[in-house]
């Protein structure tokens, strides 16, 4: 019998966009439903940026790019690295793929052979650990829970490598929790990785921008690490391009030059177009990322308030990104209407057919006593679904 590959069957699907669908099919069937499970900037690309993918269409930008991405916009973000960060990469130490998700996937499966390990601290991304057994890799997943602000110790970090060891996903801000590390915390685990030989860290800095606690600090700075490092960025959620599809990794070149031949066997160029727009946002003078992130910053204050103020829920305060991930375990074992809440899957099941909230339980991302919200989304809408949200867990006993 005709069946899929093996590889793909090791596969999980997206719980975030499951539940993003699901929310889709109510509101298409005329139920107000507020969707909080979508990572994803709600404001539109700037209109500069937008003027400058025209410009492209009326310059003739149609034709495929080079694999890597066109020079002019690697150039581009080269300057990006070495003005806000600090770091001196070339154009050839830079790879410009479709969106960042395809560039942590290049880095995987330029790097990991059948076996190896993946070291990823949970609460993490959905992606990783399926990106991970797509390369053939093992996801080794090390635990870092609401109690130590979902941030692994160097300590932890030093008993999960072994001589399998490939690689360790770091994402700074953080998805799903919003926690940040600091350089003296990054500073701890740089040591750890440069005690062990060929071992190397993707960074994911996707969300740099959306960043409250003032700078932001890359695990390349430090002596010996940009050799080990594999920087993950993009245009998506700081200048609210998700849809463009542009991100990139900077790394050694010999790096670069495999996930180039990697990337040139199945997608070649990202979009001319999004390209050059991509280019000019950096360029640009950037007004609107700063204006964005103040918006995201009142919005944090304002769903961690009210949060706090629903009995049953902890909860701390994110230092970046757009996502709330309170631990919810307090409602487990109880009951609503005949339905059961066992987890956080069911929770957040519970809170979208009950309280027209879309959110995704924390069981997707390696913590099952906690669930996410994005705040990417009005104030109006984050005062209603916390209403609701509210009201729902009340009749929860």
């Amino acid at each position: 019998m005709a069946q899929l590959s093996d590889r793909l069957q090791r596969l999980a699907p997206s719980a975030t966009l499951a539940m993003s669908q699901k929310s889709s099919e109510m509101k298409a069937a005329g139920i107000d439903v507020i969707n909080m499970s979508v990572g994803e900037p709600d404001f539109n690309t700037p209109e500069h940026i937008k003027e400058a993918a025209k410009k492209a269409i009326d310059d003739n930008y149609s034709r495929y790019s080079p694999v890597p991405g066109y020079a002019d916009l690697r150039e581009a973000v080269a300057a990006k690295l070495k003005n806000e960060n600090g770091l001196d990469y070339s154009a050839c130490e830079i790879l410009v793929s479709n969106g960042a998700k395809q560039s942590v996937c290049n880095a995987l499966m330029a790097l990991v052979n059948d076996g190896d390990e993946v070291i990823i601290p949970a609460p993490y991304w959905v992606s990783y650990p399926q990106m991970a057994k797509l390369a053939g890799g093992e996801p080794v997943i090390i635990e870092a829970g609401f109690e130590q602000d979902f941030k692994i110790t160097p300590e932890q970090l030093e008993a999960a490598i072994t001589p399998k060891t490939k690689m360790l996903i770091l994402c700074s801000p953080s998805n799903p929790t919003g926690s940040v590390y600091s350089k003296e915390e990054l500073g701890r685990l740089a040591e750890v990785i440069l005690r062990h030989d060929d071992v190397f860290v993707i960074a994911d800095e996707i969300y740099e921008h959306i960043n409250y606690v003032g700078k932001h600090e890359s695990i390349a700075q430090f002596d010996g690490m940009k050799e080990r490092t594999i920087i993950v960025n993009g245009v998506s959620k700081a200048y609210a391009m998700t849809g463009w599809r542009i991100g990139y990794i900077a790394a050694p070149e010999w790096i670069v030059k495999g996930c180039n031949k990697l990337q040139g066997q199945y997608t070649s160029g990202p979009c001319s177009v999004s390209q050059k727009a991509a280019q000019y946002a950096y360029e640009a003078e950037q007004a609107c990322v700063e204006d964005m992130r103040k918006a995201f910053e009142r919005r944090r204050d304002l769903i961690v308030s009210l949060a706090k103020d629903i009995p049953g829920l902890e909860v701390n305060v994110p230092q970046g990104a757009f996502y709330l991930f309170p631990k919810c375990s307090s409602f487990y074992g109880k009951k609503a209407g005949g339905k059961i809440v066992e987890n956080s899957s069911d929770l957040a099941l519970y809170l979208l057919e009950e309280g027209h909230v879309a959110t995704v339980g924390g069981d997707a991302f390696g913590d099952p006593d906690c669930f996410r919200m994005s705040y990417a989304t009005s104030d109006d809408n984050i005062r209603e679904a916390m209403s609701r949200i509210k009201n729902a867990l009340a009749k929860l006993c």
